[in-house]
């Protein structure tokens, strides 16, 4: 994770401040008739951001995620194609209302992953990464560690997941949704 975070950028939605975010990583669309679940599109519909930590796979799948309605705030992932590595950052974070979340797509190894990202971002009440397919939600010091899974390759996970945050003030409330 060579570099800094990008700086911030802020969303106030609809004229106050978000309340309602929604996480997705590794969605590796298209292929072949893999699409997101209709769950996770009326979740992303009933969102104010929508953040993705990368592999989307194509530029095609971000413009079709634009599409849905909230604004889309990513990273690039290891699988994406050089035309989305070079519009999105590797890393970034984004402020949401009175919480910063710092956002990036693979976090290293599991050993000391939690101490690694809370000291990257360390002016970040949340991080957001992807790459593993396996759903966290674990406070770690003073950040939230998140990671959605995935709402399109489960892996060796037993259910396809995402995460929709709740944000009230400074106050971060993640939950892990099964699709």
């Amino acid at each position: 994770m060579e570099g800094r975070p990008l700086p911030a950028r802020a969303w106030t939605g609809r004229g106050r401040l978000l309340s309602r975010v929604a996480v997705i990583s590794d969605t590796h669309l298209p292929r072949g008739t893999r699409v997101l679940p209709d769950a996770c599109v009326k979740l992303l519909r009933s969102a104010e951001l929508v953040l993705h930590a990368g592999d989307f796979v194509s530029m095609e799948f971000l413009n079709e995620l634009r599409g849905i309605g909230p604004p889309v705030e990513g990273v690039y992932g290891n699988m994406d194609e050089p035309v989305l590595k070079a519009s999105l950052p590797r890393q970034r974070v984004v402020e949401v209302g009175d919480v910063r979340i710092g956002m990036v797509h693979d976090a290293g190894p599991r050993s000391g992953r939690e101490a690694r990202l809370a000291a990257r971002f360390e002016d970040c009440q949340a991080v957001v990464y992807g790459h593993t397919h396996v759903p966290q939600v674990e406070r770690f010091q003073h950040v939230w560690v998140l990671n959605p899974g995935s709402p399109t390759d489960r892996r060796r996970q037993p259910a396809h997941t995402m995460l929709v945050v709740q944000i009230r003030g400074a106050r971060v409330t993640p939950q892990l949704v099964t699709l």
